[in-house]
């Protein structure tokens, strides 16, 4: 897009330097970086978690920790130095001038409070409305970020919006007071890939109107190539390296950025897929066989006239040969973790069938269902809400082991050691407790403990989703490297079709419950029948860019 060129920037970052008090020590977070950001500019910060990208943003309006310090150097917003400004001029700015869309839109918006009202705070705060104007001005966000009946959904409450409206009504308060800079903090990095897009065209359409520049964080480097001018690159606190996002992603002049290209699932989309061998036992009995599956959830507070029931998953047919990994994709809503649920045991079908090594699981006795969890297990997308956090590593991973009695104490610490091996973790992990560990750490622990009991199946809902795209490179690797030692079958439940593409040998695509779409991956992105896989296609940040 055309973007204005002037010479003065609406933010200079210079020689910034940003510190953590740890005990009498400081540790360097962000280490002498200097950025500019022009009227109508979109500079994105791109690099793994620890890299500086999100303290550095933080450091713009002011919303360090605590025990954050900013040890040198300037932030200046229309020739302002914010660092040195009193702390109700930022109070001021916040929102008015510098607009902020957090990631997390559940944990940024008040439960109790209906959303227009929020809205409504945002604008009386800074003095932008008063009165009847605020109300006026309200719907007029919420129709602006795609938000249909807004009369109607202004209110009601945050649960009753799903994560892709939640985010539009944060992009909406956001540039609520039309500011001159926005920050977005890796705000889709949760959002389906059609929901995602949508959503950051909504956002590209609103800033373009008001003339704001957006400085954007993310660790999704197909993202940022899409939809800023310039890039940043972020490495342990340092920028390793800036340019024109064209440039960058065509001819890449740090190891550390080459890296991050090739890790890119969305980049190497339209690369040759490796080959994947044959699984063994391909040509038996499938491990897992699903026939006319349906499940039925009962609606609770119906009003008259409304449906009193919910169809999640509509005759759903499909198997899992051993030693293979099968792979469901679809956007939320559409019955993939509802269908992960009930092969897992989790929830009771309403209708159809599944067997699982030739018996039925509806037949299963509460003895033999107890014996078959011991052979499916599952690894969840947020490891550090499935790890108790009063457990250390060690005692997380043999919890199964005690549960289902297998072996005395020495010899479940020596199965502890060696799935830490597995997975390639440092046995002195073990003492350590999943706070001390980054997000790729826990998901290796998840892992392990989902091995402790030597399962046949392991069922994967979501589980890269949330990482890095270095950490979530490594964790696919572990996880073919698993599957040919161990001869491990995976259900891989994902919305991401770009990771979907690199594991998988058979693709299912769901949509409202049914499945819409299979084949191999090859056949899924080479020759995509339905208009919707279509879309989920087309909807891959990066993936039409010309590397």
């Amino acid at each position: 897009m055309t973007r204005t060129t002037v010479t003065e920037p609406v933010l200079r970052i210079e020689n910034l330097t940003v510190a953590f008090r740890s005990g009498r020590e400081l540790v360097t977070a962000v280490r002498d970086v200097t950025i500019r950001v022009d009227p109508g500019e979109t500079v994105a910060i791109v690099g793994e978690s620890g890299s500086g990208k999100s303290t550095t943003a933080a450091a713009v309006n002011r919303l360090l920790p605590e025990n954050a310090v900013i040890v040198q150097g300037s932030v200046r917003f229309d020739g302002r130095d914010l660092t040195s400004l009193p702390e109700t001029e930022m109070v001021r700015l916040r929102g008015a001038g510098i607009g902020l869309v957090p990631q997390d839109p559940m944990s940024n918006l008040d439960p109790l409070m209906r959303v227009g009202d929020q809205i409504a705070e945002a604008l009386e705060v800074h003095g932008y409305t008063t009165g009847a104007g605020t109300h006026e001005r309200v719907l007029s966000l919420l129709e602006a970020v795609g938000i249909p009946n807004a009369d109607q959904r202004a209110r009601q409450y945050p649960h009753e919006f799903s994560g892709g409206m939640r985010q539009r009504v944060l992009i909406a308060m956001g540039l609520a007071c039309k500011p001159r800079l926005l920050i977005a903090d890796e705000p889709t990095s949760a959002l389906d890939v059609t929901v995602q897009r949508r959503v950051l065209d909504q956002l590209d359409q609103l800033t373009e109107e008001m003339g704001a520049a957006v400085f954007l964080i993310t660790h999704d480097l197909g993202l940022a190539a899409e939809r800023a001018d310039r890039i940043v690159v972020m490495l342990k606190g340092d920028v390793v390296e800036e340019g024109p996002a064209a440039e960058v992603l065509r001819n890449p002049q740090h190891e550390y950025t080459r890296r991050l290209i090739d890790a890119a699932p969305s980049l190497a989309v339209r690369t040759e897929r490796p080959q994947r061998p044959t699984p063994e036992g391909a040509s038996a009995a499938p491990l897992v066989e699903v026939t006319d599956l349906g499940k039925v959830f009962p609606l609770r507070s119906v009003k008259r006239g409304e449906p009193d029931t919910f169809t999640a998953v509509d005759g759903v047919s499909f198997s899992i040969p051993r030693g293979s990994t099968v792979s469901i994709v679809g956007e939320s809503g559409s019955g993939k973790s509802t269908t992960a649920n009930l092969i897992l045991g989790l929830e009771d079908a309403t209708s159809g069938s599944i067997s699982f090594d030739g018996v039925d699981l509806a037949t299963l006795r509460r003895s033999q269902m107890f014996a078959f969890r011991r052979r499916v297990q599952p690894v969840f997308q947020n490891p550090f809400a499935s790890l108790d956090p009063r457990y250390t590593v060690g005692e997380s991973i043999a919890e199964p082991m005690k549960v289902h009695r297998i072996g005395d104490a020495p010899a479940r610490r020596a199965r502890v050691e060696a799935l830490l091996d597995q997975v390639a973790l440092p046995r002195a992990m073990a003492e350590r407790l999943p706070h001390e560990l980054s997000g790729g750490q826990r998901q290796r622990v998840a892992i392990a403990r989902a091995l402790a009991l030597k399962p046949d199946l392991v069922v994967l809902d979501e589980a890269v989703s949330a990482l890095d795209v270095l950490v979530q490179a490594q964790i696919l690797d572990l996880l073919a490297g698993l599957q040919a030692e161990l001869g491990l079958s995976y259900l891989f439940i994902s919305h991401d079709l770009a990771v979907v593409r690199m594991i998988s040998d058979h693709v299912h695509v769901m949509q409202r419950g049914r499945i819409v779409e299979s084949g191999s991956p090859d056949q899924i992105f080479g020759d995509p029948q339905q208009a919707y896989t279509r879309e989920l296609l087309a909807a891959i940040p990066g993936a039409d860019l010309d590397r």
